[in-house]
This record gives C-alpha cells, structure tokens and sequence, in this order.
C-alpha cells in the first residue's frame, strides 16, 4: 500500500494531523490525543532470573533485552525502532524524569537505554534531559513535548508507596501541599502544564523493590528482595495497581499473614475513581506476563 511507504512527515501532511495521530500513535497514552479513557489499560510485566549478577549488581545487556522486549509487547510493533517511532517524534523536546533517592534510585543504565532508543528515533541529544529534583529549573523540560516517567517502587510513610503517579510531585515548587490525606490527590499533579497529555511510557522499576518501612527515610535491605523485574505501561494507575498488587502480595508472604501497607496507598484508588487518570482495578487492566515466572506474586 501507498500508505506505508510514506515518511511520516508525508503521512502528516497528506492525511491530516487527527488521521496521522490514529495511524503513527494508536497505541500513545489516551490523554495526549484527548480521547476518553479505554475500557482497560495494558501493562506488561517482564522479569529475568539473570538480571543481577553474583554482586548484586545489574547487568546492562539483560535489562536492555527486557525493556526492548517489553516495549515490543506493550505497542505491538514488529520492530523496536518502529516501536520507539509510535511513542516519541523527532521533534520532540523528551524529558526523562527519574527518581534519585539514594537508597533505591532509578538505574542508569535504564535512563541511558531510554535516552539511546530515543534518539534512535530521532530525538536530537540536545533535546534530551534526565532529571528528577530539578525538573522545575531544568531548561529541557521547561520546554518538553513529551514525557517518560521511570521510578522503582517503594513503600513510603506519606503515600503507602512511592508510584509513577507520585513520581511527579517535583513538577509543584511545594511538594508538601500534596502530603494532606496520605497524599490522596496526587493525580492532580498530572493536570500541571509542564505534565498535562505529555506523557508517552511510564516504567515502574520493580527490580529490588522496598515492600516494607517505617518513618520517611525508612531503608532496611532486608525489606528489599530480587523481584528482578520491569512493569511497562501508557497507564501510570494500571502499572501503579499491579506493582502494589506484588508489594501487598510480598508483605504477606514474609510477614505470614496480610499486613496492609500503613498508610494505605489511597491515591493509586484515588487517580482512577476520583481523577480518571487511568485503571486501577484488575478487572480492567489487562496483564501481559513475559520471562521468568518463578514466584511471580500475580
């Protein structure tokens, strides 16, 4: 067919801005098209029993494999390149918002495969930044057309947990006025100029996650473990309900018996039913399950 032999700036001009958008970007998340939420959202989980070698550490060659693979499923293109094509633009000014906190960071070698797979897209380097405190201050993202949110997950003493939806809480110069009500409204952070419809992947870390604290600044190894996995999602609320479904699931398998995360993650509930940002109930989250299966915990 024709069709598939234009470039996509020609498919742009000859078949208009809406039709072009359906075409190159079905599969982008709802919001940045103005569409109304889907029945259920799409999120691919992915784990590797060799992601961490012997030390602990990561290794880069398995994570890329997992994320490639991930992608692939999550917007059914035949190819990565062609994947990567449907979530971001050459001319897009891409912010990649990370998180720093220092005893469970996003990986680098994440932020760096994200970065890579970009510009194999033709986003221009110059157009990049990856950044998580600074996000307010940080040119780049002053002037962003497009998002990528990747965080690991954790348990927090105002949230319940630290999610994807909360990751963006540094895009408000007073965090703390999301704090009342265990941080019940912070979907509302989605809502923000600098966030509204910009959003194209969200990635929720679940390689060692934290599934139990207490305090803040709560950090104990011990509460860590070798999940060794990736959720993958254009919904920020579907990946947030599965990767707390695996926190709850992991709570009551080393505790013995159900311990609900204290205080509860209200605003992952909250984001679907109050805000419609997305899906957090199982019913309508469908969950693609990819590589190792082993104590998978849903």
């Amino acid at each position: 067919m024709t069709l598939k032999k234009l470039t996509r700036r020609e498919a742009l001009k000859s078949i208009g801005l809406a039709a072009a958008a359906s075409f190159l970007f079905g599969s982008l998340p709802w919001r940045a098209f103005g569409r109304s939420r889907p029945e259920k959202s799409k999120v691919v989980l992915i784990r590797d029993r060799d992601l961490l070698d012997e030390s602990g550490n990561i290794r880069r060659s398995v994570l890329e494999k997992m994320f490639d693979r991930a992608v692939l499923e999550l917007t059914g293109a035949s190819d990565i390149r062609t994947a990567w094509d449907s979530i971001v633009k050459p001319q897009d000014i891409l912010g990649i918002k990370s998180n720093v906190w220092s005893h469970l960071s996003t990986p680098s070698g994440l932020e760096q495969i994200i970065k890579q797979r970009a510009m194999s897209s033709g986003v221009e380097e110059r157009n990049m930044a990856i950044d998580d405190r600074g996000v307010l201050d940080n040119p780049v993202f002053k002037k962003a057309t497009a998002l990528i949110n990747a965080r690991p997950m954790r348990t927090h003493d105002w949230s319940g947990v630290g999610s994807l939806i909360k990751n963006y809480i540094m895009f408000h110069p007073r965090p703390y006025e999301y704090h009342p009500d265990n941080c019940a409204d912070l979907a509302r952070l989605w809502e923000k100029p600098m966030v509204k419809g910009k959003t194209r992947l969200n990635v929720l870390v679940m390689i060692t996650p934290l599934f139990h604290g207490v305090g803040p600044h709560h950090f104990n190894d011990k509460y860590t473990w070798p999940y060794n996995g990736l959720i993958v999602s254009f919904d920020p609320v579907a990946a947030d309900a599965t990767g707390l479904r695996i926190i709850q699931a992991r709570r009551k398998e080393y505790f013995g018996e159900e311990r609900p995360i204290s205080p509860p993650a209200k605003h992952i509930r909250l984001a679907d039913t109050r805000h419609r940002l997305g899906n957090a109930d199982p019913a309508r989250i469908d969950l693609i399950k990819l590589g190792w299966q082993a104590d998978i915990l849903i």
